[in-house]
Parts: structure tokens; C-alpha cells; sequence
């Protein structure tokens, strides 16, 4: 041991610069052998889940094999772990070019098949994405905790811009169908996304704010798809008098699930709503004479013109058409293009309800109530009557999404409304950011207009579906716009805060 005392205190010193002077070296036999391990695995998963596929042929079913799917994805594991090893060992340039040189393999190579092709430009393109961002942003030199501070000030950014990012896509929404590109697919596609925009929204309520774990959303949704399809089969009424109506019955029964479970919490509480939405699925299925049991219910009514006209060419009870009344030609798009804005006016007012609400003592409760449950019983809050609000509320909206869904397809049944609905419509809050109303929108699009958009690979949609969520969850846990400022601040406070961050 040397007896110099300042020596162990400045050798650091000493040997900094010439650490950072040193190239930067891989380990490659750990690499290589990290790799290899992933591109086992991922051959385990791959061979069952895309290398065998079930097909008729004349004497039964049978398996085809399709190894060079599986070869693909089992390459690009191999490559992408290489690919985050080599990053994190400061050499991100090779990585790139080599994403980039397999996403050009796939665009210029011939394939067997189109499956391999994209997943050679999706996989490729991930990788030199990854790469691209650790050069432009030294990723690999930050902490977790410093990543996920960045990415919550661009969230915060994200939120403060949302003020006119807000109605430019509303005026987007407004003009989309009366543009060329518009067509019937497209058009049916921005109504899928809507319904499922309001019902984010909707359970945004109950999850985002209020802090409550709701499995069941389905069930509201089942309610009012339901109600609006009975009414109109046993009483005659019209789209226009059931749409209230099944906003309140599925409030009712959000009354009824909420009053007797909401001294649950946690997991618990949780579980009792899935129960909830499998009992009304349960019933739905078994109640033939009253619901048509797995028949469904079909031939429900579709939505006249506000009462006034009707869609149809030659409309009945003395009607008047709706392409005559403003003399139009007659087209089966006319329809649609109603059904689209009227799901888009639908979701606007949710989100314009929610937005207020925040804002007054019952969102502030709700916020409240979803950060600590015990202060809030320490508060006089009534704790019992904010959840029941939370849950009615969301139910409501979650009903009138129902009544829109039933006039759309013109027929129900029980298995639209299974557990993977609601499973799909929390990742959609969870996957946006809890209480964050422009992150539905994001995660709305990323969970289902993306898969809509692959729709001819629908084989690995749902596969594709899983890995995201995954990827997502290791990398943003709370969420893409997680981040949101508080509803009122004390005086002084914003500004301090904006100080310290800085």
C-alpha cells in the first residue's frame, strides 16, 4: 500500500481522461452469446406461433410449415440483441447501417412471401431507429431515471401544445370525409377509431382520474348496445329516443356494480368487475328468449336524419330522402358519412365533459381521491359518493358508445362484448397515460389503427399487438403522455416549480 494519502484520491482524476480517450470496445463473446440465448427463445416462440400454420385440405386439417418466417424473426432477435449490446458499448453508427441494410433487403430482395418482407422492413426499421436515436440523443449515457425524466418533459410538452394541436385535429376529423381519399373503407375505419377514442375517454374517468381499476368497461358498452337493440325490437323507437335512454341504463348499472364493491380496493376491486362484465356476457348468452341468447339480435334500426329523412332510396311511413331533400344523388356512402360524425360529436362532447369536470369540485375529489384514499376520508370527502359519480358517469358514456355501435353493425350478439374488449380499452388509457385525453387519441390509433391498417396480415396481428405492449411497458410504464399538470395550483407555485426545474 503506498503511504501517500492523496494518491487513492487522485488516481480517479488521473485516469478519467485517459478512459475517455480509450475507443470503445464490445465485449464480443458476451454479446454473441446474450444473442445466441435470445434467438433461442425466440425460436421456442416463433416455431408454434408463425412456423405452423392450420389449413383445410381435402382429407382434413393439416399444418404447413413456414420456416422462412421463422428464420426471419429468429435472425432479427439475433441481430436486435447484438444491435442493444453493441449501443450500449458506445457503437450505435455499425448498428444503424446494419437496420438499415436489412429493411433494403427487404424492399429489393425477392421473397417467398410478403410476410417475410415486412418483417425484414418493420425489424430493420426498429433497429436503425434505435441506433439513429442513441447517436442523436446519447441515450446509452443516461440513466433510467434521467430517460424517464425526458420523456416526461416531452409529454409535458406534448400537453401544453395540445391547446392548438387539439383543434387542428379536430378540423382534420371534420374535413376527412369530404376529401377525395375518402373512401368507404377509410371512412368505416376513422368510425372504429372514434367509438374507441369516446370509450377511452370514457373509461378515462374511472381509471385516469378517479384511480379506480375497471376490468368490466365491456359491460357498459353491452348495456347500452342492448338496450337501444330491445327497445327498438319490442317498442318501435327510434335511435333519437333510445340514445338517452341507454345512457341512463348503463348509468344504472354502474350504480349497481359500484354501490356494493366500492369498499374494495386494489386487486380485489378489480376482479369484482370482471366478474361484473362476465356475469352480463353470461346473461346475455343464456337469457335466449329475451336477448336471442349467441343469435344475437339483428335487424335493429338504423339512424334517420335527425328524424326528418331517411338514407335509404325510397324511404317508408312518408319519409322524405335524404339525398332528394338536399338533391343529391342517391349513395350508400350518405350513411357513413352520418354515422361518422355523429360518433365524432359523440366523442367530443365526452371529452369536452371530462375536460370541464376536472376542473370543479367533483374532478378535483376524484384527483384527489386517486392519489391518497385515506387523506380524502381525513378531508370529509365522501369517498362512496365520488366513486359512485365516477362510475355512473363512465358507464353513461360508455352506454351511448354501445347505442351507436348497435345502429352501426345493425346486429348484436354476445361476443362482441368478451373480456378482450375491455382488456383492449384500458390499454388504451394505461398505454396513453392515466387521465391524459390526448394520449387515448395516440394509443387509440397505435392499438387500433395500426392493426387495421395490417389487416391482410391478420394472422400476426394480435402477436405483433402483445409485443408492443411489452416493449411499451419496459419502456414507458406510465404511459406515452403520462405526465399531466395538476387542475389548480397554489399561487406562486407553477412558477417556482418551472424555476427549480430549470
Amino acid at each position: 500500500m503506498s503511504s501517500n494519502p492523496s494518491t487513492p484520491a487522485s488516481s480517479p482524476a488521473v485516469s478519467a481522461p485517459a478512459s475517455a480517450s480509450r475507443p470503445e470496445t464490445a465485449d464480443w463473446p458476451a454479446l454473441l452469446r446474450e444473442s445466441a440465448l435470445a434467438a433461442l427463445v425466440a425460436f421456442l416462440l416463433t416455431v408454434p406461433m408463425i412456423g405452423l400454420r392450420t389449413v383445410d385440405r381435402p382429407t382434413g386439417l393439416g399444418l404447413e410449415a413456414r420456416p422462412a418466417e421463422v428464420a426471419a424473426a429468429v435472425a432479427l432477435v439475433f441481430l436486435g440483441r447484438l444491435g442493444l449490446g453493441l449501443i450500449r458499448s458506445g457503437l450505435a453508427l455499425p448498428v444503424l447501417l446494419l437496420g438499415l441494410a436489412a429493411a433494403a433487403a427487404g424492399f429489393v430482395l425477392p421473397m417467398p412471401t410478403q410476410m417475410l418482407s415486412v418483417v425484414l422492413i418493420a425489424g430493420g426499421g426498429v433497429i436503425a431507429l434505435r441506433a439513429l436515436l442513441t447517436l442523436t440523443t446519447h441515450r446509452s449515457k443516461l440513466s433510467q431515471a434521467e430517460r424517464d425524466r425526458r420523456m416526461d418533459r416531452i409529454a409535458a410538452k406534448v400537453q401544453h401544445a395540445s391547446r392548438w394541436i387539439g383543434p387542428i385535429a379536430i378540423l382534420a376529423a371534420l374535413v376527412f370525409p369530404l376529401t377525395p381519399l375518402a373512401n368507404r373503407q377509410l371512412v368505416d375505419i376513422g368510425i372504429l377509431l372514434l367509438t374507441y377514442i369516446m370509450l377511452g375517454w370514457g373509461l378515462n374517468i374511472v381509471v385516469g382520474l378517479a384511480g379506480l381499476l375497471d376490468l368490466g368497461y365491456v359491460a357498459f358498452y353491452a348495456v347500452g348496445a342492448y338496450s337501444y337493440a330491445l327497445l327498438a325490437h319490442y317498442f318501435g323507437l327510434s335511435f333519437w329516443l333510445c340514445l338517452p335512454l341507454a345512457g341512463v341504463l348503463a348509468a344504472l348499472s354502474g350504480v349497481l356494480l359500484g354501490f356494493p364493491v366500492l369498499r374494495l380496493r386494489g386487486d380485489y376491486f378489480a376482479i369484482v368487475t370482471l366478474g361484473f362484465g362476465e356475469i352480463i356476457r353470461i346473461v346475455l348468452v343464456n337469457w335466449y328468449q329475451f336477448t336471442g341468447g349467441p343469435n344475437g339480435i339483428s335487424g335493429i334500426p338504423r339512424p334517420s336524419f335527425f328524424g326528418i329523412a331517411d338514407f335509404s332510396r325510397t324511404p317508408a311511413d312518408g319519409m322524405l330522402a335524404f339525398h332528394e331533400m338536399f338533391g343529391l344523388e342517391f349513395s350508400s356512402l350518405h350513411r357513413i358519412i352520418f354515422l361518422y360524425y355523429l360518433i365524432l360529436v359523440l366523442a367530443l362532447v365526452v371529452n369536452l365533459f371530462t375536460l370541464r369536470i376536472r376542473k370543479l369540485p367533483l374532478g378535483r375529489a376524484w384527483e384527489a381521491l386517486r392519489e391518497d384514499d385515506i387523506a380524502c376520508a381525513s378531508l370529509g370527502i365522501n369517498r362512496t359518493n365520488m366513486k359512485l359519480a365516477a362510475f355512473a358517469i363512465a358507464a353513461m358514456f360508455g352506454g351511448f358508445a354501445g347505442s351507436f355501435f348497435a345502429t352501426r353493425q345493425g346486429f348484436i350478439s354476445p361476443e362482441s362484448f368478451t373480456f378482450i374488449e375491455s382488456a383492449i380499452i384500458l390499454a388504451i388509457v394505461v398505454l396513453g397515460g392515466m387521465g391524459s385525453q390526448i394520449g387515448v387519441v395516440v394509443a387509440t390509433l397505435l392499438v387500433i389503427g395500426l392493426p387495421e391498417a395490417f389487416r391482410e396480415l391478420a394472422d400476426y396481428r394480435m402477436l405483433a399487438f402483445g409485443m408492443g405492449m411489452v416493449v411499451i411497458m419496459l419502456w414507458r410504464p406510465r404511459g406515452l403522455l403520462a405526465h399531466r399538470d395538476p387542475t389548480i395550483l397554489l399561487h406562486g407555485r407553477k412558477a417556482a416549480s418551472a424555476g427549480a426545474a430549470r
